[in-house]
């Protein structure tokens, strides 16, 4: 009974961003508007986070409800008005005094991110050795970077059984029961500190996976023929770079502290995309992050970007597919049984395509039904009939035969191109 009443308050939250422009489309996008079970904006098909949503407040929620019931509940905090947990994220504010003519400004740079350590100079160095355009500064590229990757690694309905669309009594479980595995077992926070305060001396056995913060990443021996230049005792997990020394490095308790990484290269072994915020997933000796490790276990939808919990679902194209959501990206209609076309890796009914896709013969000027055979040339394209492909002078079909393309014409002979263009 608990669980069917937990289905009925399934909701997608429709006006979350209702009207915010798109980044990528501009005027193109009429303002966002939520597909009923896409994820995506129904008027340019582009997804939430590529529009202009003030989404911090949501985003915080979004990763306490992560964290809760895990050990990092430090990181979160639950507020007296709804008791929703709610993610306390390190903000950073640097000032610098600059000098003026007649007075003294102060510059204040605010990171909407840093990592959760007590030593700002760690922090501020952190930050340093990521990329320029991957730093969270407020209002800055990397700020827009973090909010997408936010979207992208850590779907809200990869964790939260009422973001998603109609699941079961049972799916409802089974998704439950899914993410507090994945809490419990791989879930976790990168831990910034200098190499030397971890602990043993430089050339200390490690202790693979321990998860002790006494052990130290040692030098390879020299027979090791992926072994670091001389002189350093800290090399990074993922390039194998020397540490430079001084310099902050990246742990990951699941990994075992014997382990670093240099913060730029704290990233996911699929996507290859910095870690957002330092949260990782830690699977057979890899870092995902939290799209691809679930992708690693369960079937994604393709249409609407969920797992799949349930026994019964289709594959085509490459994909995997809900039964009820193997649809025409443009109108919604079910596919089972009818004829597709794929455009851009998204399936499209016969009437869409031929309305929205189709290319156009250089011919007769019509658009070339998916089914019917054509020839295509320097992106112009003709049926590939008597009628349609000939010469552009004469009118001699060109079927099977030499032909000379100028700009959208063919002709079957010199003589024909020169009266045509002279």
């Amino acid at each position: 009974m608990e669980l069917e009443n937990k289905v009925k308050k399934l909701t997608l939250g429709h006006e979350e961003g209702s009207g915010a422009p798109c980044f990528k489309c501009k005027d193109k996008c009429e303002g966002f508007e939520l597909h009923f079970w896409r994820k995506i904006c129904r008027n340019c098909k582009c997804g939430l986070e590529e529009h202009d949503v003030p989404s911090s407040n949501e985003d915080d929620r979004k990763v306490g409800k992560l964290f809760e019931d895990t050990k990092y509940t430090a990181l979160i905090a639950k507020l007296k008005t709804d008791g929703i947990p709610t993610y306390k994220r390190n903000v950073m504010i640097l000032t610098s005094p600059v000098a003026a003519k007649k007075d003294v400004s102060i510059n204040t740079v605010t990171y909407e991110w840093a990592p959760p350590v007590q030593n700002q100079t760690l922090a501020r160095r952190y930050m340093e050795l990521l990329p320029k355009e991957r730093q969270p500064v407020a209002g800055s590229e990397g700020a827009q970077y973090r909010k997408k990757q936010l979207a992208k690694q850590l779907p809200a309905h990869d964790q939260d059984p009422s973001k998603c669309h109609e699941l079961s009594p049972n799916e409802v479980k089974q998704m439950e029961q899914f993410v507090k595995k994945y809490k419990n077992e791989v879930l976790g926070v990168g831990d910034v500190k200098l190499p030397k305060e971890v602990g043993a001396a430089p050339g200390e056995a490690a202790k693979p996976d321990s998860g002790n913060r006494s052990t130290l990443t040692t030098v390879k021996s020299a027979d090791d023929k992926g072994a670091v230049p001389s002189g350093s005792a800290y090399y990074c997990f993922r390039c194998k770079e020397n540490m430079k020394e001084g310099d902050p490095a990246v742990y990951a308790e699941r990994a075992g502290y014997d382990k670093l990484w240099h913060p730029s290269c704290f990233v996911c072994f699929t996507c290859n995309e910095l870690l957002v915020d330092m949260i990782y997933f830690w699977k057979k000796g890899k870092l995902y992050c939290g799209r691809h490790y679930c992708d690693s276990e369960k079937p994604r939808c393709a249409g609407c970007d969920e797992l799949i919990f349930s026994n019964e679902y289709t594959q085509a194209e490459g994909q995997n597919w809900h039964l009820k959501h193997f649809c025409c990206f443009d109108c919604d209609c079910v596919l089972a049984g009818e004829i597709y076309v794929m455009v851009n890796d998204k399936p499209m009914c016969k009437p869409c395509y031929v309305k929205n896709h189709a290319v156009i013969c250089q011919g007769c000027h019509n658009a070339i039904d998916p089914e019917v055979q054509r020839v295509s040339y320097t992106g112009f394209h003709w049926h590939a009939s008597p009628d349609c492909f000939i010469c552009s002078c004469c009118s001699k079909c060109l079927i099977g035969q030499k032909f000379m393309p100028v700009e959208g014409m063919v002709f079957c002979s010199v003589e024909c191109k020169k009266k045509m263009t002279s």
